[in-house]
């Protein structure tokens, strides 16, 4: 199967996108099937978040270096700030760092990821984002898109991701911005849109954004943490304050979901260009989406099966 005949997949009943659970209300649940996302207020803990901003400091310092996380920068910033937060905007693929990897066994987390994707859950990408103060270049703006055109594994419906805020995220600092109901339609093809200012390396976005739809921008306290769908369309706006905007997140899935081809869909771009950033990184010749998948994927509660 590929990833245009597995983009939406068909459901009976009443809900489609969650699973029967005694944690959700018939309103919540009703709200994420409307919008494609729920958010839910001071969900983690002020000391949790406290612990996860320490470790994040000690990674820009170097005082630790986890394996397999990668750590993106603003060069044009390193000969004025050095190694420090000012200069690191995102911390990916933390799952080898024990102390961030954390968020992704929370208890009071994974009782809310059950709900979409069921008791074998897998840990499958996980960030730690530093929204820097970027007025000018725009550098740090995400354009609008939807999270499966990363992911080649299915179905949509299991997978969810948590994103906490680890301060207060409103709009003049970049928080983030969707468009509900976007999930109910098919994998858009995304790429790199032509935007003012620069774009970062794999911050790809929708190709043709309808400008129709509504955006919501999500104003969020910090512990506040919200669930969304892959295919929800979603996107940042640029950090216009002088502070920085953490969140901590990762996308959940069941192990049950199956690993697909990608090649002769719109994903195909993107796995070449994984392959290429691979290759030059670490010398690697052949390398497939799904091998880079099963290195990031980890076990956080019941039983690895497919993924």
């Amino acid at each position: 199967p590929t990833s245009a005949q597995l983009s939406v997949v068909p459901h009976s009943g009443r809900f489609c996108y969650t699973l029967d659970n005694d944690l959700l209300s018939t309103e919540q649940r009703q709200f994420y099937e409307d919008n494609g996302y729920l958010l839910i207020k001071k969900l983690v803990s002020d000391e949790d978040i406290e612990r996860f901003r320490k470790e994040f400091m000690r990674i820009c310092k170097r005082e630790v270096k986890p394996p397999g996380v990668m750590i993106m920068k603003d060069e044009s910033l390193k000969s004025q700030f050095g190694q420090s937060e000012k200069v690191v905007n995102k911390v990916q693929d933390f799952q080898e760092d024990e102390e961030l990897f954390r968020y992704c066994t929370l208890p009071e987390v994974l009782k809310y990821v059950e709900c979409f994707t069921g008791p074998n859950i897998m840990a499958m990408h996980t960030m730690l984002i530093n929204k820097l103060p970027d007025s000018d270049q725009q550098t740090f703006l995400h354009p609008m898109h939807q999270d499966l055109h990363y992911f080649p594994f299915r179905p949509a419906s299991r997978i969810v991701c948590a994103w906490t805020a680890m301060e207060r995220a409103h709009q003049d600092n970049g928080c983030l911005v969707v468009q509900p109901g976007t999930h109910k339609t098919a994998l858009k093809p995304h790429g790199y849109p032509e935007c003012e200012g620069k774009t970062n390396k794999l911050f790809h976005g929708l190709l043709d954004e309808d400008e129709k739809i509504p955006k919501v921008h999500l104003v969020m306290e910090k512990g506040d943490t919200v669930f969304f769908h892959p295919l929800l369309i979603h996107g940042s706006g640029i950090n216009r304050t002088s502070g920085f905007r953490k969140s901590i997140s990762c996308h959940f899935a069941s192990s049950e979901c199956r690993y697909i081809d990608v090649k002769n869909t719109t994903q195909e771009h993107l796995e070449k260009e994984l392959e290429e950033m691979l290759r030059k990184k670490y010398n690697a010749t052949s390398v497939e989406l799904k091998d880079i998948w099963n290195f990031r994927a980890r076990l956080v509660q019941g039983k690895r099966i497919n993924l």
